[in-house]
C-alpha cells in the first residue's frame, strides 16, 4: 500500500482537548490548516496560522452556524480521487484545493438528550449535519484522505507523520475510516432511537418503531457456552457505569463466556444491597448470600455457609473493597472469579498465589446510569424490556394475614425479596434477615422449588422467611413452608386461589405480605 502526503487539513472539533498540540504537530510538518468558528479562534490564540473555511470557500458561515462546510470546495477536496485525471482536472478547473486530512468530532447529541428536561428543540439543534457529511466523504476516500475522529489517535498520527516525513499509510487511513463509519452509525442510531420515542405531539412512545444498538468488541473468547461454540464479548462504546463490562481484570486467566455471564449475575445481585454484602453464584443462581453490619469478611463467611459444596468453583461478588482478612478467607477455596469495587494492596498479595483466579475490579460510577433496556435474542427477533431495577419498599406491601410481620421478619423479608429477584424462575428462597438459607431455582412447579429450597438448606430453616418471585397457585407451597418452620412469606399475590394461600398462612400462624409485583427471571 502507498502512503499519502498530508499537505492540507481541515479541523473542526467539539471536544477541543489536545487539539492545539495536535494542530501544532501538523503545522510543524508543513500542513496548512483550515478551520471554523470556535476551533479556528482557539488555534489562532495559540499562535497558529489558520485559514477560515469561509475565506477558502468564499461563502460566509450563516444560519447560526448551520451552514459552513456544506460546499463543493470542501467536499470536492475530500472526494476527489487523486489517481483519477478527470477528478484532478475538475478540481483544478473549479479552484478546489485537495484536503488530505479532516479532524472532526461531532455535536454531543447523546450527552444532550441524556440531560434531564431536554426538549425536542434542544435535541434537534444538537444533530450534527456538516460533521458526519465530511466524515463520511473523507472515510469513503480513505486511500487518499486521513479522517480523525478520536483525540486518542492524535499521538499515533503525529508519530507516523514524523517517522515517514509527513505521510500517512493507506493501512492507517483504512483503520481510521472504519472507526469513522462505526462512529457515524452509532450517532445515527442514537438520533433514530431518540426521535422514535419522542413525538412532537402526544405521549412519548415507550419503544421506537426500530431500535438500533452498537457494541464494541472487547475480547475474543476461547469458546462460548460450550466448547464447540465460537464466541466473543462486546461492550457498549460509552459505558461508564459500574458493571462487569467496564471492569478491570487485575489477575487471573482469561475470562470465559460462562465466567462473564455468572460474574454479571453476581454483580447485579450484590449491587442491590446497601450494607456490606457477599454473593456466591454458581450457574447464574446464588448458592450463598449474606450481609453484615460491619466487616466484609463476616458477610462472606455467612454467604459461604449457605452451601459450601456448591461454592467450590463459583463466582464471588462483594460490594466493598476486599480487605486482607476477607482475602485470607477467599484464598481458602477454589473460586473462578472474585468481583469487588477494589482490592487492598495487602489483599492482592494474599490472592496473588492463586494465579488462575480472575480478580475483577469494578470502576466507581462516572455519573452515567446503567442501561435502560435488557435484550434477549430469539431466532429471527429481539426481545426488549426495561431492566428490573425495582426497589420496592416492603413496608408498603399489603399485609393479607391476620398477623403482620414482626420487625425482624420485615428485615428478613426484605433480604429474601432482594435475593429472589435474581434467582431463575420458578424461584423460592429461605432466609434470615442477613443470610440466605435455601434456594429452589428454575423448577417447572413452584411447590418443587419449595421442596428443593428446603432440601438444599444446610442451615436451620426454623424461624426463616420465604421469598417467592411469583404467586403461589395452590396452598401446598405454603403448607410445605410451614413444615420447614417458615414464619413469614413475601410474594406478589394475584392468583385466583390467593384466599386459599392466605387461609393456609393463617392456619399456621404465619405472616404474609403481597407486593403486587413479581420478579420472573427466565
Amino acid at each position: 500500500m502507498t502512503a499519502n502526503v498530508i499537505k492540507r487539513a481541515l479541523i473542526s472539533v467539539t471536544d477541543k482537548g489536545g487539539i492545539v498540540e495536535f494542530a501544532k504537530g501538523l503545522a510543524a510538518t508543513g500542513v496548512e490548516i483550515l478551520s471554523t468558528g470556535g476551533t479556528a479562534a482557539q488555534l489562532r490564540k495559540s499562535g497558529l496560522t489558520v485559514v477560515d473555511v469561509s475565506d477558502y470557500t468564499g461563502f460566509p458561515e450563516m444560519m447560526d452556524g448551520r451552514l459552513k462546510t456544506l460546499h463543493p470546495k470542501i467536499h470536492g477536496g475530500l472526494l476527489a480521487l487523486r489517481d483519477n485525471p478527470g477528478h484532478v482536472a475538475a478540481a483544478r478547473e473549479h479552484g478546489i484545493d485537495l484536503i488530505d486530512m479532516v479532524v472532526i468530532n461531532l455535536y454531543r447529541f447523546e450527552d444532550t438528550v441524556a440531560k434531564p428536561g431536554c426538549t425536542l428543540e434542544e435535541a434537534v439543534e444538537n444533530i450534527d449535519i456538516g460533521g458526519p457529511t465530511m466524515l463520511r466523504a473523507a472515510a469513503k476516500n480513505w486511500r487518499f484522505v486521513t479522517v480523525v475522529t478520536d483525540p486518542a489517535d492524535y499521538a499515533l498520527i503525529l508519530k507516523e507523520l514524523k517517522e515517514t516525513g509527513g505521510r500517512i499509510s493507506e493501512a492507517t487511513n483504512y483503520r481510521l475510516a472504519l472507526k469513522t463509519f462505526q462512529l457515524t452509525a452509532r450517532y445515527d442510531a442514537a438520533i433514530s432511537n431518540y426521535l422514535g420515542r419522542v413525538l412532537p405531539e402526544g405521549e412519548p412512545k415507550e419503544f421506537p418503531d426500530t431500535y438500533t444498538v452498537q457494541f464494541q468488541l472487547a475480547q475474543g473468547l476461547r469458546y462460548g457456552e460450550n466448547p464447540h461454540q465460537k464466541a466473543a464479548f462486546y461492550r457498549e462504546p460509552a459505558a461508564a457505569f459500574p458493571a462487569v463490562a467496564t471492569s478491570r481484570q487485575i489477575q487471573g486467566k482469561e475470562l470465559s463466556y460462562n465466567n462473564i455471564m455468572d460474574a454479571d449475575a453476581a454483580w447485579q445481585m450484590v449491587s442491590d444491597f446497601d450494607r456490606p454484602a457477599a454473593i456466591v453464584i454458581k450457574h447464574a443462581n446464588p448458592c450463598g448470600a449474606a450481609t453484615s453490619g460491619g466487616d466484609l469478611v463476616e458477610a462472606y463467611l455467612k454467604a459461604l455457609k449457605t452451601d459450601p459444596a456448591s461454592a467450590y468453583g463459583g463466582i464471588v461478588a462483594l460490594n466493598r473493597p476486599v480487605d486482607p482478612k476477607t482475602a485470607e478467607e477467599l484464598a481458602k477455596i477454589f473460586l473462578e472469579v472474585i468481583i469487588a469495587p477494589g482490592f487492598d494492596p495487602k489483599a492482592l498479595e494474599i490472592l496473588q498465589p492463586k494465579k488462575n483466579v480472575r480478580l475483577l475490579e469494578i470502576p466507581a460510577s462516572a455519573g452515567v446510569g446503567s442501561p435502560g433496556f435488557d435484550f434477549r435474542r430469539v431466532v429471527g427477533g429481539l426481545l426488549l424490556q426495561e431492566r428490573d431495577t425495582d426497589a420496592f419498599d416492603l413496608r408498603q406491601a399489603k399485609v393479607v394475614t391476620k398477623r403482620a410481620p414482626t420487625e425482624e421478619e420485615y428485615q428478613a423479608l426484605d433480604f429474601a425479596w432482594r435475593v429472589v429477584k435474581h434467582v431463575k424462575s420458578n424461584a423460592i428462597v429461605l432466609a434470615t434477615k442477613d443470610q440466605l438459607v435455601g434456594v429452589g431455582a428454575g423448577q417447572m412447579s413452584r411447590v418443587d422449588s419449595v421442596k428443593i429450597a428446603r432440601m438444599k438448606a444446610l442451615l436451620p430453616t426454623k424461624g426463616t422467611v420465604l421469598g417467592s418471585d411469583a404467586f403461589f397457585p395452590f396452598r401446598d407451597g405454603v403448607d410445605m413452608a410451614a413444615e420447614a418452620g417458615v414464619t413469614a412469606i413475601v410474594q406478589p399475590g394475584g392468583s385466583v386461589r390467593d384466599e386459599e394461600t392466605i387461609q393456609a398462612a393463617n392456619e399456621h400462624g404465619m405472616a404474609m405480605i403481597f407486593t403486587g409485583r413479581r420478579h420472573f427471571k427466565h
